[in-house]
């Protein structure tokens, strides 16, 4: 039974817009003890497990890895990378099902577990994190790839760089969605390692306080983080109102402060930051036991499954192994669904991984999640803006969407919807209003990269032009610069026309009769000797000596009539 710790504090609270006040299903899988999953015979890591750029292979196939060791990374600012939940041999890179409601296949790496569990070399642990600067236990946070483990999966060592003093750190343990406990468990179970995750986040935010908003309805886990904490610490356990959805970030931030985050801004506009306990958790462990993140714990539950419960699993087991190591299948369940059943989504097929961002599996029976009746007219009854949690007009955005009118519904605050389900869930006339939101925000992304295309085709055609232009002005220049100079040259001086000297007309001579005797002689090189001219008679050598003679004598003839002509 729970009893008021005289560590918690009396706080004023806030109350956001809207909201539903849904039946948890938690009792399902709260009172479970917490279960350990059997290692598969395969573990399927996709390499996009994370906002931001998709981690590349660092390792092939047939080469064996150990437990911990990095197998993926990019070097990208936004990203995580990856690493072996287990020892074993890599036996693929290819495409598999990924949890995503598209239900396409994606890039992953594919490791055949050899029952070892043989660890790679750890980074040191961090024990001091208190004089160790920010900087490095950022660095440390980035290579044990963790991210949002929440839901929104953001690389958390980007987030914990925010550029601008953080008044108040709030972690987020309200986990407010039906059906989910895993939150829950960890709170109980590792209240340690939540709290020296949280104490990590604020010496490195150096936050004036620090808030962990905790459901009302948990009130195990309210006193196990209690009991951890020092009565001088600037750390508050705060119990908030059941109320879904009291764990979306600006509505957590609204409850808890009373600030409003400004539309299409962010928490850190008004010295804010939110993390998850069970990220605060993943980063306790890797700054004081160096493990990466390649295991978390997920919530099994609905009542199309034997025995529901949470698990610790490895990252990469198939849900289908993950469902069948709770008991299996009861029956033909209605709905695979990852995550909530207000905020998740359908599984395509029970071949999909367990990711980073993975909370929970549910399969949910008819009975729980009858079929949906076929949409009708909207009434206008304005229900839907009554329950919205981000105060917005859902039935204009749907009109809007509707009408594929996607500069008019932006003006509506489309970005703002957090996609709770609330509309859709009060909606008599079962319209289903997130899937128009988020075709609608789908289209106006594709609609925005597309522009940000064109502007950039643009900005190089323009500064292709520029530059030719640049280089034409330029050769021009060239040009005239030439001109100018040739037309304020000095005339070059005149030759004299006559009355050389006799020295200058002897030396002209004497330079004639050099060139003469020089081709002369390069002449006489380049023609061939007379040939057969070994063992003439004395009649033949006398005839070929009077040719010579003759030959000369006429050269000499000409010469003396016209010095000038070449031998």
């Amino acid at each position: 039974m729970y009893v008021e710790s005289k560590k918690e504090k009396t706080r004023e609270l806030w109350r956001f817009h809207g909201g539903l006040h849904l039946p948890d299903r938690k009792e399902l899988s709260r009172q479970r003890p917490l279960r350990h999953a059997v290692l598969p015979s395969r573990l399927i890591l996709p390499l996009q497990q994370h906002i931001g750029a998709a981690a590349q292979p660092m390792v092939g196939v047939g080469e064996r890895v150990l437990k911990g060791a990095m197998i993926a990374d990019s070097a990208a600012p936004v990203t995580a990378p990856l690493h072996a939940p287990t020892s074993g041999a890599v036996v693929e890179i290819g495409e598999h099902p990924i949890p995503h409601p598209s239900g396409l296949s994606d890039l992953c790496i594919v490791i055949e577990p050899d029952g070892l569990e043989e660890w790679a070399a750890l980074p040191q642990p961090i024990s001091d994190f208190r004089s160790v600067d920010s900087r490095i236990l950022r660095q440390r946070i980035r290579e044990a790839g963790i991210v949002g483990m929440g839901g929104a999966t953001f690389p958390a060592a980007v987030k914990l760089n925010p550029g601008k003093p953080i008044k108040t750190l709030i972690i987020n343990g309200a986990e407010c969605e039906p059906y989910i406990t895993c939150d829950d468990r960890l709170m109980r179970d590792f209240a340690d390692r939540v709290v020296n995750g949280v104490r990590i986040l604020q010496h490195m935010l150096q936050s004036e306080e620090c808030l962990i908003a905790v459901e009302d309805n948990k009130p195990e886990a309210i006193l196990a983080l209690l009991q951890q904490l020092d009565d001088e610490e600037k750390i508050e356990v705060v119990r908030i109102p059941t109320l879904y959805p009291s764990g979306g970030e600006k509505q957590l931030i609204r409850i808890l402060t009373g600030r409003e985050v400004p539309t299409s801004g962010l928490p850190t506009q008004v010295g804010v930051i939110c993390h998850n306990v069970s990220t605060a958790a993943a980063i306790a462990e890797a700054v004081l036991q160096g493990r990466p993140l390649i295991s978390r714990l997920v919530t099994l539950s609905g009542e199309g499954i034997r025995k529901p419960g949470n698990f610790h699993a490895p990252l990469g087991i198939p849900a289908g192994e993950l469902i069948a190591q709770a008991g299996g299948y009861r029956g033909e369940p209605q709905q695979l669904i990852l995550g909530g059943p207000m905020m998740g989504f359908d599984l395509a097929t029970d071949r999909a991984p367990l990711t980073k961002g993975a909370n929970c599996l549910l399969c949910l029976t008819a009975e729980e999640v009858p079929r949906p009746e076929p949409a009708k007219a909207c009434i206008r009854c304005g229900r839907c803006a009554d329950v919205c949690p981000a105060n917005l007009l859902p039935q204009q955005m749907y009109w809007h969407c509707r009408a594929k009118d996607l500069e008019k519904v932006q003006d509506y605050n489309l970005f703002d919807c957090i996609e709770c389900g609330c509309c859709s869930h009060v909606c008599p006339s079962h319209i289903p209003l997130v899937q128009y939101y988020r075709y609608a925000k789908a289209e106006s992304w594709a609609l925005e990269q597309t522009r940000r295309e064109s502007e950039l085709a643009k900005r190089r055609h323009d500064f292709r032009v520029s530059r030719l232009e640049r280089m034409e002005a330029q050769r021009k220049a060239r040009l005239r610069k030439k001109k100018e100079a040739l037309k304020n040259k000095p005339p070059a001086a005149e030759k004299p026309l006559a009355g050389h000297s006799g020295d200058e007309k002897a030396a002209k001579q004497a330079a004639i009769e050099a060139a003469m005797k020089r081709a002369a002689e390069k002449k006489a090189k380049r023609q061939p000797g007379p040939k057969n001219t070994q063992n003439l008679t004395p009649a033949q050598q006398a005839r070929i000596k009077a040719v010579d003679k003759r030959r000369n004598g006429a050269a000499a003839n000409r010469q003396q009539q016209d010095p000038e002509q070449p031998n």
